[in-house]
């Protein structure tokens, strides 16, 4: 139960990430409420899956999710670019967090 609130923790962390670009654009009350939302969801779940996930690592894995999700969302809807540099390097974090999971 705790890898999978680390994952979703994860997710909202991305979530929150792209509500805060949405924010640096609109300056609209709405995408401020979901980066809140976002981002409060995404740290009590990232306090629950510690108390099982040693610290590190969970934080580890939370911020590989969130990285490479705010990539992904960066390269998919706000024009970012797509060089296979970058993709190889998202690669090597998801392999670097499996590789934490395995190991713990």
């Amino acid at each position: 139960m705790a890898w999978l609130s680390l994952i979703v923790a994860g997710v909202f962390e991305t979530f929150g990430v792209a509500m805060l670009n949405q924010y640096s654009v609109s300056r609209s009350w709405k995408p401020l409420v979901f980066l809140f939302l976002g981002f409060f969801i995404s740290l009590t779940l990232l306090n629950f899956s510690m108390n099982t996930i040693p610290m590190g690592t969970a934080y580890a894995i939370w911020t590989g999710i969130g990285v490479v999700g705010g990539t992904i969302i960066g390269m998919l809807f706000y024009g970012e670019s797509k060089d296979w540099k970058r993709i190889l390097f998202i690669f090597i974090i998801l392999s670097a967090s499996i590789g934490l999971k395995l190991v713990s």
